[in-house]
């Protein structure tokens, strides 16, 4: 009998041994999958960026953020949007959106500027003066490229549109092309005004940046 019970607790001792081997064991890893880089990402922008309108969830910096993380990319997404604003005032807070200590910068700017008829030099040199404080910092700058509408006249709407190329290839700026490309001018995916994105248009404003902002974090991490 005590040899049977000898027997009995010297194989469950060996059960629990191995059951203990097995949960310390580490799970299989892909090979192919690689390690999510981590980091901050600063949404800097006017009412566009803010989500006028819409729930903050319903932002594209919200939306954003949701879609990296269901990509494997564990980076957080600061909205900095502020409604109204201009590239004046972009630039006068720069300071504080460096507090942030971004890693990378979306910079939506310029929109009001167009609307209140101000004049697209002093637009560019705002827009370039906010990209070198952030390149000094080491920041990788997304710049959204805007258009404007056409009741400013063409001559004003070129002059205004070419800002955005030209500073994104004299600072070496990863550019999304239009913003609000398939967005603008959809009724159905913008707020009464016409003007604001609502959370669909969002939806859509946040796919076409997306493979822009990948391009930036690989360009910060290297990989």
């Amino acid at each position: 009998m005590c040899n049977l019970r000898f027997i009995a607790l010297t194989i469950i001792f060996a059960v629990l041994l191995v059951s203990c081997h097995k949960e310390k064991e580490p799970a299989a890893v892909n090979a192919t999958e690689k390690p999510a880089s981590r980091g901050t990402i600063v949404a800097v922008g006017d009412s566009l960026t803010a989500g006028y309108g819409v729930p903050e969830t319903d932002a594209y910096p919200a939306q954003l953020e949701r879609k990296l993380n269901e990509a494997g990319y564990k980076w957080r997404v600061v909205n900095a949007g502020i409604s109204g604003e201009t590239s004046t005032g972009t630039l006068a807070r720069i300071d504080w959106i460096l507090k942030l200590r971004p890693d990378i910068v979306i910079l939506e700017t310029g929109a009001n500027d167009g609307l209140r008829g101000q004049a697209p030099e002093l637009t560019r040199k705002n827009t370039d003066s906010i990209v070198t404080a952030l390149q000094a910092k080491n920041v990788v700058v997304v710049l959204a490229g805007m258009q404007m509408l056409t009741n400013m006249g063409s001559p004003y709407r070129d002059k205004f549109v070419a800002i955005y190329p030209r500073v994104a290839k004299e600072r070496k700026l990863i550019l999304v092309p239009f913003f609000l490309d398939k967005v603008a001018g959809e009724e159905n995916l913008n707020l009464s005004d016409g003007i604001h994105p609502n959370p669909q248009g969002y939806a859509i404003v946040t796919e076409t940046i997306f493979p822009y902002v990948l391009q930036a974090i690989k360009l910060k991490t290297g990989s």
